[in-house]
């Protein structure tokens, strides 16, 4: 099969390594020419076998859109289009009707493995017509890992359910990765604990948390034992919001999620004004001391 990748950077540039070791030809276009195959959007899509399918591969929103769009203007009926960002699952019943006017057919799929997954595989969860997933299933099983399918690849529903499926995936993500770091603090701030990096290790076998991201703690623990070279600014790419966002939607508790999402708004406040209305309110009702905002 040969298909077409947009978007080389660090997960797209990964991604047509896997495909190419796996049997795929790759015909890959992006802005760097450095890494790309193609000179422009045109000359990938003309290089491309019919039925074309095209994975689109770029940051969520509006860039995603005018992609989709770009890419499209190259491509006839019958032709495909994945978008394999991390995109909004609202976004994708627009793409997919917008290109149905052209009666290109369009896959959403969420796409899990991070840097790891080049040699790893990738984790796949696509949404779509069941038709389209059959035709570009030798897309998903060059990137997935060896094994069974349905370990690593689900076709999860209609149009827009891949990108949901990952973004619960990745709101599950921060609630593990935020438990993870408040076992760390604790460890780290008790007197009779002497290896904490240890103490993680010792997690990897046998224990019920064992798991990928505690692998990835004692790594980053043996590479800086102190975490001194790593600011606690946290970032967070919008799928953890929206993940909280479809909770109160439905109505659904998500306390571990939602806090966890809240633990990284409060990792970029250095003097956070809500800690500092608290504690002048301690101070008001009941004489509190208060630290001086100089110290």
């Amino acid at each position: 099969m040969h298909i077409g990748l947009v978007g080389l950077g660090k997960m797209g540039f990964n991604m047509r390594a896997r495909m190419r070791s796996n049997g795929l030809d790759v015909t890959g276009y992006d802005r760097n020419q450095d890494r790309s195959d193609a000179a422009s959007i045109k000359e990938m899509a003309a290089a491309l076998p019919s039925p074309r399918t095209v994975w689109v591969m770029v940051p969520a929103g509006e860039v995603t859109t005018s992609l989709i769009s770009e890419v499209a203007a190259e491509l006839s009926a019958g032709d495909i289009i994945i978008d394999g960002g991390n995109s909004k699952f609202t976004d994708d019943t627009k793409h997919r009707d917008m290109l149905a006017e052209q009666n290109i057919a369009f896959i959403d799929v969420g796409v899990s493995g991070g840097v790891w997954g080049r040699d790893e595989g990738y984790a796949l969860m696509a949404g779509g017509e069941a038709d389209d997933i059959e035709a570009a299933m030798p897309v998903f099983d060059a990137l997935r890992p060896d094994g069974a399918r349905e370990l690593s690849f689900v076709h999860a529903g209609k149009t827009g359910a891949g990108h949901y499926a990952k973004m619960v995936h990745n709101g599950i993500e921060y609630g593990l990765m935020q438990s993870f770091a408040e076992g760390y603090e604790i460890l780290q701030s008790k007197d009779i604990i002497d290896d904490v990096h240890g103490t993680f290790r010792a997690w990897q076998n046998g224990t019920v948390v064992r798991s990928w991201l505690l692998d990835l703690l004692v790594k980053a623990l043996e590479e800086d034992p102190e975490l001194s070279r790593t600011s606690g600014y946290v970032e967070d790419s919008g799928e953890g919001r929206w993940t909280v966002e479809e909770a109160i939607e439905h109505g659904i508790p998500a306390p571990a999620i939602t806090a966890a999402l809240f633990a990284r708004f409060s990792s970029r406040q250095d003097d956070a004004p809500s800690m500092k209305a608290i504690a002048a309110l301690r101070h008001q009702f009941g004489g509190h001391a208060v630290r001086p905002a100089d110290e």
